[in-house]
């Protein structure tokens, strides 16, 4: 039986970078609301699914009206200032448009985002499928490992963004998948108000690890004397770490960042009948969404569907304000490198695991 795959797609994080991308174009939906990020999400994707030749779509969006982290630890993200209201109205629609999609879409109540993506990543195996994260934050670093890829979204969108497995992973952060958590929790996160060990950023972090192993092994190292550590990081930052505000620091910093993998995804890939998430999507319901926002109908339901379009084809919309980016010009080419070629995998898929 040949696995599949699931596209895990963190919707806070496309729609975030979406929305200042394009905010210069202002398109809106012919009903004059504000849609550019939106628009941007749907390409980006339909980029992802196409890239992965993904079989089931999840897309996670944080709860904007509570947080049971900020509940329970009132320095998280408090230093953010409010979002404007056209990116509020623009997540609450992503979560409307993508379901009108067909697509699995998971808000948990008061979680975030990276709960959503956990949890697929944890519960696919039992599936018998494989995930690929798709997201531009590093707080998903500690998911990948033998059965999850993580599409890092850079500048340049999904096309020009790196997949990361567990080796290219360590070569980009220093350390493995599973050490990642303990990097975080050292070096902090300034983005979630989170600060860390004092005397540790993620290089000294990266260091730390690879020779001890653990930060619990590292924090029990420095109280017992601290010769390993005094070799991997030096005298004074070992005596930082022998003292209870630096263990305090980073043991709150884990209990944080540490992610729920139990979330009810509503994701069946072994029922017949098209659920909700699983392709091939519905063709009725993938050419208006696309046509709506300015995006090619055609082309997202040959992606969505596996198949030609049947019906008559939507007609785009165009807002009138809207321009598109200036074209880029390109590099020319350089004459191809002759590579022997290697036995062809089983599916698409199997190149990406």
């Amino acid at each position: 039986m040949t696995t599949r795959t699931v596209l895990a797609v963190d919707g806070n994080s496309l729609l975030h970078r979406a929305f200042h991308a394009s905010a210069r174009s202002g398109f809106r939906t012919p009903d004059g609301r504000p849609a550019w990020a939106v628009r941007g999400v749907l390409a980006q994707l339909l980029a992802a699914v196409d890239r992965t030749c993904a079989d089931a779509v999840v897309v996670g969006f944080d709860d904007r009206l509570s947080s049971i982290r900020r509940d329970r630890w009132p320095v998280y993200k408090a230093h953010r200032l409010p979002k404007p209201d056209t990116l509020h109205e623009q997540l609450d629609r992503a979560v409307d448009v993508l379901r009108e999609l067909g697509v699995a879409v998971v808000v948990p109540t008061g979680l975030e985002a990276d709960d959503v993506l956990a949890s697929v990543a944890a519960q696919a195996p039992a599936m018998e499928a494989r995930t690929v994260i798709v997201t531009s934050d590093r707080d998903s670093f500690s998911l990948v490992d033998e059965h999850t890829r993580l599409l890092r979204i850079l500048n340049g969108g999904v096309d020009a963004s790196p997949l990361l497995d567990p080796q290219r992973l360590a070569m980009v952060a220093g350390v493995r998948p599973d050490q990642y958590l303990d990097l975080a929790a050292l070096r902090g996160d300034a983005s979630d108000n989170l600060p860390g060990v004092r005397g540790f950023g993620a290089k000294t972090a990266a260091k730390l690890l690879t020779q001890l192993g653990t930060a619990a092994d590292a924090f029990a190292d420095a109280a017992a004397g601290g010769e390993r550590c005094t070799a991997a990081i030096g005298a004074a930052r070992t005596r930082t770490l022998a003292t209870d505000e630096a263990r305090d620091q980073w043991q709150l910093n884990r209990e944080v960042m540490a992610m729920v993998r139990t979330l009810e995804l509503g994701l069946d890939l072994a029922v017949d009948g098209a659920p909700t998430g699983v392709l091939p999507l519905d063709e009725q319901a993938i050419g208006p969404v696309f046509a709506r926002h300015g995006l090619d109908a055609t082309a997202a339901v040959r992606a969505l569907t596996l198949s030609e379009p049947t019906g008559p084809r939507e007609p785009s919309y165009v807002d009138p304000r809207w321009r598109p980016a200036p074209a880029t010009r390109l590099a020319p080419l350089r004459a191809p490198v002759l590579v022997l070629a290697e036995p062809e995998p089983a599916s698409v898929q199997d190149t990406l695991f």
